[in-house]
């Protein structure tokens, strides 16, 4: 019994000690020291005249002179006269009321009383007089106010020091690091160390399986060195993160700072950026002086390109570049870590083709991770991450989610989820069902519904036989994308689109181009064949067809005339550069043959549409009266699409598409849906 009660008292001890060391150390208060500086002075203006003195006038200091009440007086630097009351005296009218006891003693000896006679010598020669007169006697006596005059000075610096401190604070923005004019050249990064985490782990990222198997491998070399240190292995200096916007690679870098037990830098490529010279390099040092004296640690950069583009390609040409010099100290700090020094940095950017060379390279960078968008079964595993805090109904299948989502990233699937739930609750549900995920998917693609434009018959008609027109060449040639749902229902900037279900493919042929210009051609095609005229709704179709025909001749080679050459430069230079990589004469040339390859698709787009004139108003018609179709409504017109492939995505008589719907003008014309 005895033994399990100290047990309990030593645990009770251990936890106190435990809460005493988790409780945070307060930290000094300067306003201390004000308060204290203030205390003095009025310390000093509440005894200047000594212990429990009293103030007087001359005028009463007469009358008790008169009366015979004072002892002696003492003159003080020709200026304050003390006078000291006969003992016998205290205890009677008016003293007894005036005169107080000391603080410190208990009783008053004297002075009793005091009063400044000021600069006057009629005044001192006077009281002399009169004390002569009256038997009393007096003194003088000469006191240094030294000690006054420095606590003046010191008041005085101490206000302005504190105006000025004050003021420095108002001006850097605080009092953290970087806050204060002297800490402008200090690292800005946040520290993850000690027990403080992101609470994001490796488990919380969906997908990026490659990715993370790269990073996991670094995290595991913080934490168990010496098994790869015995075969002679070294860490890799630095790791890259690259890939479009969306797919997660700051996640990523939160998952590794909350996996790593090592101390986590992180910080933004802009956060070395400032207006004042010399203070990007400075913070680089003090960043990597920091990540050293707590090896193992990890840095991380966000958005790296802020800061490491490529040298050289300023626009002022030989103007100091502060970007420049930032860049330099970076790789000199890289390239000065020891071989097993246990600094790693780990960059992220969408831009790596804008990056410094001398960056890329091995040594620095060792390896670059290229996060993707991801694909069907990744897009499934980050669905069911973003569903777990939703209320869903039983009719969600994620499955067929990820199968309308192709080519969304990990950043549009979330804010998928968060549409779905926002249109759920909108609509005063308990549940989010699968109906709120396909509006969410047309919210996000398309924008908001606008059926309250005001648009005319003829227009309206107009924007049917467009929208058919896109439906049924898809509908009729082999590789274009499956049509999914056709609305003439405005939505955002668009008065009109087709929903298409875009293959998950890596490689495109010529023929596949052909066939995805040719209907996108299919909506002005429709109004010509129509109408015999055109109108400027289909402004994002010939955008889109224009670029796809440039792009199949100067990129892929796909032109016979011009052969097989690319003039596609992904190193980024010729961004930077003022003429074209091909001659005047190829130039034409190149104009000449996008020009044919647009006008035979247009050619062939109504040829197909002359063909099947009656279907396309029957299409045209039933859109008209029921706004929005579906491939179902396509089937009874058409039939079985003649190209149907059987592994072909279920969709249901609801579904929509995950295909862009173009955005012309609104005001200048009707707007065609594309293939994404």
């Amino acid at each position: 019994m005895n033994d399990r009660r100290t047990t309990n008292n030593v645990s009770n001890d251990e936890r106190n000690n435990k809460s005493e060391k988790e409780r945070p150390k307060k930290s000094f208060n300067f306003y201390w020291i004000y308060g204290i500086i203030i205390l003095v002075i009025l310390s000093i203006n509440l005894f200047q005249f000594g212990g429990s003195m009293t103030k007087i006038d001359p005028t009463e200091y007469q009358r008790m002179l008169d009366a015979g009440d004072v002892d002696h007086i003492v003159v003080v630097n020709d200026q304050l006269v003390k006078v000291f009351i006969k003992k016998d005296r205290l205890d009677k009218e008016p003293h007894k009321g005036k005169i107080k006891d000391s603080p410190i003693s208990g009783t008053n000896t004297g002075p009793h009383y005091g009063f400044n006679m000021g600069s006057s010598n009629v005044l001192k020669d006077r009281i002399v007089e009169d004390a002569e007169k009256h038997g009393v006697a007096y003194e003088y006596e000469t006191q240094d106010n030294w000690g006054r005059e420095i606590l003046n000075w010191v008041l005085f610096f101490g206000v302005m020091i504190a105006i000025w401190m004050f003021v420095m604070r108002r001006i850097g923005g605080g009092g953290g690091p970087g806050g204060q004019i002297f800490n402008i050249g200090k690292s800005r990064a946040q520290v993850f160390e000690g027990g403080k985490s992101t609470n994001v782990t490796f488990n919380d990222v969906a997908g990026l399986a490659e990715a993370k198997e790269e990073l996991q491998e670094i995290v595991d070399f913080l934490k168990n060195p010496k098994k790869y240190t015995d075969l002679g292995a070294k860490i890799p200096k630095g790791a890259l993160l690259v890939g479009p916007p969306g797919t997660g690679k700051t996640l990523l870098a939160k998952a590794i700072a909350g996996e790593a037990n090592v101390p986590f830098f992180s910080l933004s490529g802009s956060d070395f950026v400032e207006m004042f010279v010399g203070v990007g390099a400075s913070r680089v040092r003090d960043l990597f002086k920091q990540a050293k004296e707590k090896a193992p640690a990890i840095i991380f950069i966000d958005e790296i390109d802020a800061i490491g583009r490529a040298r050289g390609r300023s626009v002022s040409m030989g103007a100091n570049d502060e970007r420049e010099n930032t860049l330099n100290q970076l790789l000199t700090e890289l390239d000065g870590f020891g071989t097993n020094s246990g600094v790693i940095l780990i960059g992220a950017t969408n831009r790596a083709d804008v990056l410094d060379r001398a960056l890329l390279r091995p040594g620095r960078f060792d390896r670059q991770i290229f996060v993707d968008m991801p694909d069907l079964n990744e897009r499934e595993e980050i669905l069911r991450v973003h569903l777990k805090p939703l209320k869903l109904d039983v009719t969600v299948d994620v499955s067929f989610l990820a199968r309308q989502t192709p080519g969304f990233s990990g950043a549009d699937l979330a804010n998928i989820c968060n549409e779905a739930a926002l249109i759920a609750a909108r609509r005063k549900k308990t549940s989010v069902d699968k109906q709120d995920f396909l509006d969410a998917v047309d919210r996000v693609i398309g924008g908001l519904e606008k059926k309250n434009k005001i648009i005319t018959t003829e227009e309206k008609k107009a924007i049917a036989y467009h929208e058919a027109g896109h439906a049924t060449v898809s509908w009729l040639v082999e590789h274009a994308s499956p049509l999914i749902k056709v609305t003439i229902v405005p939505r955002g900037r668009s008065l009109g689109a087709a929903w298409y279900l875009p293959e998950e493919r890596h490689l495109t042929t010529a023929e596949q181009m052909l066939d995805e210009m040719c209907a996108a051609l299919g909506g002005r095609a429709a109004e010509d064949v129509m109408y015999g005229k055109v109108s400027t709704g289909a402004l994002s179709d010939l955008e889109k067809v224009t670029k796809q025909a440039y792009a199949m001749i100067t990129m892929y080679g796909l032109n016979d005339r011009i052969g097989n050459i690319s003039y596609y430069d992904s190193s980024g230079q010729s961004e930077y550069s003022f003429g074209k990589p091909y001659s005047e004469k190829q130039a034409q040339t190149i104009d000449e043959e996008v020009s044919k390859l647009v006008e035979s698709q247009y050619t062939r787009a109504k040829r197909i549409l002359s063909e099947n004139k009656d279907k396309l108003t029957a299409l045209a018609t039933q859109l008209l009266e029921k706004e929005v179709i579906f491939k179902e409504d396509l089937e009874k017109i058409f039939g079985d699409r003649p190209f149907q492939k059987p592994e072909q995505p279920s969709t249901n008589g609801h579904s929509n598409g995950s295909g862009t719907p173009d955005a012309a003008k609104p005001e200048e014309a009707p707007t065609a849906g594309q293939a994404s």
